[in-house]
């Protein structure tokens, strides 16, 4: 079979087979899709197909497809199994469910293993081990082969979702098998297990009795719910478009000019690709929104990891909880990834030593994840992140969100009247202007339901009077935090692109 109709992981299983390893470790939760798997390597992977075997401490060794023919299940435990592969004549693949408690609690049963690589070397005969946890005690831990296998990729679920949609068809349920709607499906369950896309897909069957494109809404938030229990990943709702952000021209620029690279990403050269971008500044002015705008205009799936719970402590260690929800996100590529205020979860609890290994971590991560993520990573006080992360390279580009323009502050007050229904053709918005001055994008949304909330209790309408009545209310943020304001801008002015053009006037 060629490489390209085979999933990643028929691949590397192959590649042991091809190799000549004898012994090898499958770690994975996923037993019964780790048995399919095995299947088809067994079929494949050599000219000649190999009979394939598994054990299980309920069952004993059967060979698989047997029905109880060719010594299907004998009842053996594992150094009886062991014994019986060491015997067995010919070509072989066997799949050991159950062992990794005997190798931890029985000496004999590693000296056997031992003894096991020994006799099926260069005998075609091949055993892997699969368990949901990793045990490989030193002294065979060099004649075992350790594979942490992955979740499935978009072929491999492709794959999964079409021989669903035949089972919802044979059933009497109309399903949608064209290669568009395979790939929109396969790509709105990456990320999870083969088990829970099969749960996803039967409760987007249950409403509509069919599986179509209209179902990718139910499986998306299936696939929330199922992610966000994690603890330190939130899924988000994409509802947050470009055009609902106020100003930010060159910043919003950029990104539909790299949208059209992203989505090319797989016939690009790496270094052309989009990485992502970081967002700094002012609180309040947008970074949080730039970030969902993104999401919606790269038409991906946005997810944030939450810095602060990753170093809680709730999840292990924090170097640990960070390089797992890292892999996960590589699992349920494409989407845009969310590190939110990046700096503060981290300069506030990290330990002695531990800053600087998540940050090397995190570099190197960067460069080498998969294509479909894009990182979208805000941040109030960049000068407190290690310099080496905010070199070209690492970044797309170091974005700086400023307070608004004159001009942006209009914009942002019409986006927050559009966004609630309020028609404002007949307002005068031009003095807001004056009044509004030094204001954050956050302040201006405050006005603006304060001025709405003071016409509902008077049951009326509401004016560009009471907008302007309301700025009498606010002190911004730019007053009551002068100095460290004027220090993030200051730091920024030469050190990041501008978001928003100059203001020389300002």
């Amino acid at each position: 079979m060629a490489d390209g109709t085979r999933n990643r992981a028929e691949i590397a299983l192959g590649e042991i087979i091809t190799s000549g390893r004898p012994l090898a470790y499958i770690r994975s939760a996923e037993e019964g899709r780790v048995t399919g798997l095995l299947r088809e390597t067994a079929r494949s992977a050599l000219a000649t197909p190999l009979p394939f075997w598994i054990w299980s401490a309920t069952e004993g060794m059967r060979r698989d497809g047997a029905d109880g023919a060719d010594g299907a299940g004998e009842p053996l435990g594992p150094r009886a199994a062991l014994d019986f592969v060491v015997a067995h004549d010919g070509p072989a693949l066997f799949q050991f469910r159950d062992l990794h408690e005997a190798i931890r609690d029985e000496p004999e049963i590693r000296r056997r293993l031992r003894d096991l690589y020994e006799r099926c070397v260069d005998r075609q005969k091949f055993v892997f081990i699969s368990s949901a946890v990793k045990f490989i005690p030193d002294e065979i831990a060099h004649d075992m082969f350790f594979v942490e296998l992955a979740l499935a990729d978009q072929l491999e679920l492709i794959d999964f979702v079409r021989q669903e949609a035949a089972a919802i068809t044979a059933a009497g349920g109309a399903a949608d098998t064209s290669d568009g709607t395979l790939h929109q499906i396969a790509r709105a369950l990456q990320g999870l297990t083969l088990d829970e896309a099969r749960h996803a897909i039967r409760r987007a069957v249950a409403a509509r009795n069919a599986l179509d494109p209209e179902s990718v809404p139910a499986l998306l938030e299936e696939k929330r719910a199922l992610v966000n229990r994690t603890g330190m990943i939130e899924f988000i709702p994409a509802v947050t478009g470009i055009e609902h952000i106020g100003g930010l021209e060159i910043m919003k620029k950029w990104l539909l000019d790299r949208r059209k690279l992203f989505e090319m990403r797989d016939d690009l050269s790496a270094e052309i690709v989009p990485k992502g971008v970081l967002v700094m500044g002012i609180s309040g002015c947008g970074k949080s929104l730039a970030i969902k705008a993104i999401a919606s205009c790269f038409d991906l799936p946005l997810y944030r990891i939450d810095m602060v719970e990753i170093f809680s402590g709730r999840h292990g260690k924090a170097e640990a909880a960070f390089v797992e929800a890292c892999h996960l996100l590589e699992s349920i590529a494409p989407a845009v990834v969310w590190f939110d205020e990046i700096e503060a979860g981290i300069s506030t609890q990290a330990k002695e030593g531990e800053l600087g290994r998540i940050f090397g971590f995190f570099l190197t991560w960067m460069q080498e994840k998969a294509r479909g993520l894009f990182i979208g990573a805000t941040a109030n006080r960049i000068d407190l992140l290690p310099a080496e992360m905010i070199r070209k390279g690492r970044f797309d580009e170091v974005f700086f969100v400023d307070l608004p323009l004159d001009q942006e502050r209009i914009e942002i007050f019409q986006v927050h009247l559009r966004r609630r229904g309020i028609g404002f053709t007949g307002f005068n918005l031009e003095p807001l202007k004056k009044f509004t001055r030094g204001w954050t994008g956050a302040e201006i949304e405050q006005c603006v339901v304060s001025a709405l909330t003071r016409a509902r209790l008077e049951e009326r309408d509401l004016s560009d009077k009471d907008l302007l009545d309301a700025t009498a209310n606010v002190v911004p943020l730019s007053k009551t935090m002068k100095e460290q304001v004027d220090q993030i801008r200051s730091w920024a002015f030469d050190r990041a692109v501008r978001a928003s053009p100059r203001d020389t006037g300002r």
